[in-house]
């Protein structure tokens, strides 16, 4: 990464306030919104208390709460590597708790109510319009973007325990203005589900979700910046 990117990344970790745009009702359709929601989807958890949603980027924790309040959480967490269960890491995890609006979180009568209908399913269909947040979101909460050395390329793919959500990853980026095909849904080590974007196409289908992103703020630095170091490295082995 270069120096530049570093300082507008340390630009924006102190001034991403000024940068969040986001409507009064959690649930209309909005890039700030479907930012929010992906990031529940990836990593959060509803239950009849309200609502949790983890990530280790403390820059996009503070954009989650701008977006829908709570408090924020900071603890060092060990997990295991979502692909293989033997691999454990440590980091430091932000959790922004939001508490049920009067006793509830899933019904009508809460302006947080989950977007599910009645059998679990996700109902994104509001956030259409703002796609790319919405991955964004979801890259963040259950995706990974890392160099694949062994192919000198750049990898994306997701990893979740509800396999319906990732077939809707999967339609989601089908419709994403860039050629970015799939591979199939396969089983982690771990009891989960994944899928990968295809090495050709990962490096554009990246570029894509984190362009122009300072213009509202919805990202977590660090994992633009793990593009970007990957980016570089593919780059370099080209070359």
């Amino acid at each position: 990464m270069s120096d530049a990117s570093a300082n507008s990344d340390a630009a924006f970790d102190a001034e991403f306030e000024l940068e969040i745009s986001s409507p009064a009702d959690p649930l209309a359709g909005h890039p700030a919104t479907a930012y929010f929601w992906g990031h529940v989807a990836g990593s959060g958890e509803v239950t009849s208390d309200g609502i949790e949603v983890a990530t280790s980027d403390e820059t996009s924790a503070q954009v989650l709460a701008a977006v829908a309040g709570g408090d924020l959480d900071r603890e060092t967490t060990t997990r295991e590597y979502a692909h293989d269960a033997s691999i454990t890491r440590t980091e430091e995890e932000f959790t922004l708790s939001i508490p049920a609006d009067e006793g509830t979180i899933l019904g009508r009568d809460s302006v947080r109510s989950l977007p599910v209908d009645g059998r679990g399913n996700y109902r994104l269909g509001a956030f259409t319009g703002d796609d790319r947040e919405l991955l964004r979101g979801l890259l963040e909460g259950c995706g990974t973007i890392c160099f694949k050395s062994s192919s000198g390329t750049v990898g994306v793919s997701f990893v979740h325990a509800d396999r319906d959500l990732l077939a809707l990853v999967r339609e989601l980026i089908a419709d994403c203005p860039v050629d970015a095909p799939v591979g199939e849904l396969g089983d982690t080590s771990s009891g989960g589900y994944w899928f990968g974007v295809d090495d050709d196409a990962a490096s554009a289908f990246g570029t894509w979700l984190y362009e122009d992103c300072e213009e509202t703020g919805l990202f977590a630095p660090s994992r633009r910046r793990k593009l970007e170091r990957s980016l570089e490295q593919a780059t370099a082995i080209d070359d």
